[in-house]
């Protein structure tokens, strides 16, 4: 029985190390090469952070689409547009990216770092 305690362990500690690598299919990008593709018309920018940490500081053509209510408002993005997604250290981002090409967004990036890479 001792043996089971350690795999799962095992396996707890695999999903959370799993979670931080990056997405296949995510393209991955620095904030400042997302300082180039801010001006992109043909982009869309969602910023998965609470609306509190949204309010408090956010880069301007971001809408604020929280992490935890991006399954329910995803109709509001169109599949035909890359999305750029942030959130403040890139960790929440990823999820997301990883959310959007399961529900078949075929151009989806992540800002690595975040907003706190942002200066």
């Amino acid at each position: 029985m001792e043996y089971l305690k350690y795999i799962i362990i095992a396996l707890i500690v695999l999903f959370f190390i799993r979670s931080m690598f990056p997405t296949k299919g995510v393209r991955n990008i620095t904030s400042a090469q997302l300082k180039n593709e801010l001006k992109d018309k043909n982009k869309q920018f969602v910023d998965v952070r609470t609306p509190g940490e949204y309010k408090g500081n956010h880069i301007r053509p971001f809408m604020n689409i929280p992490l935890h209510q991006l399954e329910q408002k995803i109709n509001q993005l169109s599949k035909d547009k890359e999305i750029v997604v942030i959130c403040q250290s890139g960790l929440r981002s990823n999820k997301a990216c990883k959310l959007l090409k399961k529900q078949g967004f075929k151009q989806v990036t992540n800002v690595k770092g975040g907003m706190s890479a942002w200066s």
